[in-house]
């Protein structure tokens, strides 16, 4: 079921837009989120004791930057500048791509199907990371989070419409693969497809509830379904 369904959903599919973190690298495998929330908290602290409590406990680096910059704007771009930083120290001994994803990005490159990476991460991580591993490449845009404007992360659409601009492509001619529900409300709100990639098993019934077009628990099946219309 789930290769016929990943199968229909890219073969319409004129481009194929990848997250970053989780379907082509595990971002803070060697670098643990957690201890990277907790050093920007203490940045932001520092600036604004306030936070302190705010940000207490928090273990994602993003909604530190969120919570940050609804508080206090300056604030929040200093915690966004160590953030990139962190994150491009992170990718450099993240090891290697998660496993699947470089034969997905060249899979669907021989499909002929346009490729761009969407990420809630910086760009200059993301690009870091492809540098590193030779898949620079494969991948035509890098849509990374906007500076200074962390609304406009998924779910907000913003990344895909600028991937889209950017490919040349309609967004309801793109599928997106992700792996958090963030990823499936972002695609499904400019009329994109959606694969979920539900790297832990609880995420397959929140895909599933959410309306993904297709499910799958491996990248290896990514490339699988498409190769067969490499051609087309």
């Amino acid at each position: 079921m789930d290769t016929e369904a990943l199968s229909a959903v890219l073969v319409n599919a004129d481009a194929v837009l990848f997250d970053f973190d989780g379907p082509i690298c595990d971002v803070f495998a060697g670098h643990p989120a957690a201890e990277v929330a907790r050093n920007l908290a203490l940045l932001a602290a520092s600036s604004e004791p306030a936070l302190s409590r705010k940000l207490s406990g928090i273990d994602d680096p993003l909604e530190v930057l969120r919570l940050t910059h609804e508080a206090d704007a300056a604030i929040g771009l200093q915690v966004e500048h160590a953030l990139t930083a962190a994150e491009v120290e992170a990718v450099r001994v993240a090891g290697a791509p998660t496993p699947g994803a470089v034969a997905s990005l060249e899979a669907v490159r021989a499909a002929r199907r346009k490729i761009a990476v969407v990420s809630n991460n910086s760009a200059e991580c993301v690009r870091s990371f492809l540098d590193q591993h030779g898949l620079a490449g494969h991948v035509l845009a890098i849509v990374g989070r906007p500076k200074a404007h962390p609304e406009l992360m998924k779910p907000n659409p913003h990344s895909l419409i600028t991937a889209a601009e950017r490919l040349g492509v309609d967004t309801t001619l793109c599928t997106l693969i992700g792996d958090s529900l963030t990823d499936i409300q972002a695609a499904h709100a400019v009329g994109s497809t959606a694969i979920g990639y539900a790297n832990k098993s609880r995420k397959r019934q929140v895909f599933a509830e959410a309306r993904a077009e297709a499910i799958t628990e491996s990248m290896q099946a990514i490339a699988d379904a498409i190769r067969p219309h490499a051609s087309n």
